[in-house]
């Protein structure tokens, strides 16, 4: 190939290096605006989040320290709870299926 072929391709490679290396500090520039938007519109909320926290709830024994009675009655309450929603789920699905049945 003659000189010249060399020196175009040599230049538009030289082009296209420098128009990716344009293109690419562009989206990082307009990708840093952006996060920084973010970053300020999460910086209030976060830091009343932050705030909200002013009194923490006392500390509580722990389970094996407790004389056996109170985690047995804390069990016995999560249980008759689990329960109930079990049969408010089923009495639902009861219902629906009555109106569904009575569609027909």
């Amino acid at each position: 190939m003659p000189w010249w072929i060399w020196l175009v391709l040599a230049l538009f490679l030289l082009a296209m290096l420098v128009i990716g290396a344009a293109y690419v500090i562009m989206h990082a520039l307009r990708a840093l605006h952006v996060v920084g938007e973010v970053g300020e519109r999460l910086s209030g909320p976060l830091a009343a989040m932050g705030e909200q926290q002013a009194e923490p709830a006392p500390a509580e024994d722990p389970s094996f320290a407790q004389p056996l009675r109170e985690p047995l009655n804390r069990y016995i309450d999560a249980h008759a709870e689990l329960l109930r929603r079990r049969a408010h789920k089923e009495d639902r699905h009861a219902r629906t299926w009555g109106r569904w049945a009575s569609d027909e």
